[in-house]
């Protein structure tokens, strides 16, 4: 694979990568700062990719130029565990990949070991 694909890959078309770093860069400073960390987590937690990643990274811009221009603060929208909502941010992009099937494979197991036992959540 070269470097390309690679590219297409992670981030998708070239064009739209380009455009939401662009539509980043207008953001008021602290809302690009935290566009910026999300998206660093992204790229290193993300499985999303190719249409699926420029589809996440430009809804990501959506959310944060709608917030700026309402004057939304920052923990408004990532709430008071930023990693819990990147999180729930990257399960809507993320259905069907392996991460998903393994999350819910282990959950399931977990279920069918505690109804096996007997035992009950608290």
């Amino acid at each position: 694979m070269n470097i390309a694909e690679l590219a297409s890959k992670v981030i998708g078309d070239k064009r739209r990568w380009r455009a939401y770093k662009a539509r980043t860069k207008q953001l008021p400073e602290n809302y690009r700062t935290a566009v910026d960390a999300l998206e660093r987590y992204l790229m290193y937690f993300g499985s999303a990719d190719g249409d699926g990643a420029a589809s996440m990274f430009e809804d990501l811009a959506d959310l944060f130029e709608r917030a700026a221009a309402d004057g939304t603060p920052i923990r408004a929208i990532v709430g008071e565990d930023p990693v819990e909502f990147v999180e729930a941010f990257l399960q809507n992009y993320t259905k069907g990949s392996w991460i998903t099937r393994e999350r819910e494979r282990l959950a399931n197991a977990i279920k069918k070991a505690e109804d096996a036992s007997g035992e009950t959540s608290s």
